[in-house]
């Protein structure tokens, strides 16, 4: 039993961990970019069946430099910069408009690798944002609809109310508007690191940074 005053230890973590090694990670291993690098680690993942690979922890900061994080999908991925979608009166909407600035991680374990993003954030056009939003399923549209995303409800039943009078409402039509509140960011990096887990926690940590007239530098840290 702990003595008064001393917290006590609902598990026991300290022996709990994995040896990697399963991979490594060299400078001549690296493309270009950072973009093109994520690339290939991306479609490698894909191809060793790793779950959701598209899932990444979005963290954010408003005004008052309280940082939040959540874990949201990654929809597209180009030279210009990484692809979300989401309700822009969400928690992380109200401080990407507050700071527009955030960091991505992407940890595929099968593989013993993250990925870190670090960037500024723009917003995508409405345009751009209904090219989404019409090629998602019919239920995520509705639900996008239903959900004041981040608002308190006094019960679950509020918000399936809210989808079926959706359903009736829109009952036979297959076209269904985008909401106002609703739309993409982009992520344009200035930032990004590669790790690969190693032996004796000596693991591979590769950096890309932008400097001004020089473009991309590779640089490994520390592990």
């Amino acid at each position: 039993m702990p003595e008064a005053g001393e917290p006590r230890h609902h598990l026991s973590l300290a022996d709990l961990r994995e040896n990697y090694g399963a991979d490594e990670l060299s400078e001549n291993d690296c493309a270009a970019s950072p973009i093109e690098q994520f690339e290939n680690w991306f479609q490698q993942a894909q191809a060793a069946g790793v779950k959701e690979p598209n899932a990444m922890t979005l963290a954010t900061s408003g005004a008052s430099c309280r940082p939040s994080a959540r874990v949201v999908l990654l929809k597209d991925v180009s030279d210009l910069g990484f692809v979300f979608y989401t309700n822009r009166h969400s928690r992380k909407g109200e401080e990407l408009a507050e700071n527009p600035f955030c960091a991505l991680t992407f940890y595929w374990p099968e593989m013993e690798r993250q990925v870190r993003i670090e960037g500024r954030v723009e917003r995508l056009s409405r345009s751009e944002s209904e090219v989404y939003f019409r090629s998602r399923p019919r239920g995520s549209r509705l639900g996008a609809w239903a959900s004041e995303q981040s608002r308190v409800l006094t019960g679950r039943e509020v918000l399936e109310a809210r989808l079926a009078e959706l359903e009736r409402q829109y009952d036979g039509q297959e076209e269904i508007p985008m909401p106002p509140s609703w739309g993409g960011y982009r992520v344009i990096p200035d930032c990004a690191e590669f790790w690969q887990g190693r032996l004796n926690r000596l693991h591979d940590r590769l950096r890309y940074r932008t400097v001004e007239g020089s473009g991309w530098v590779l640089e490994r840290l520390a592990p």
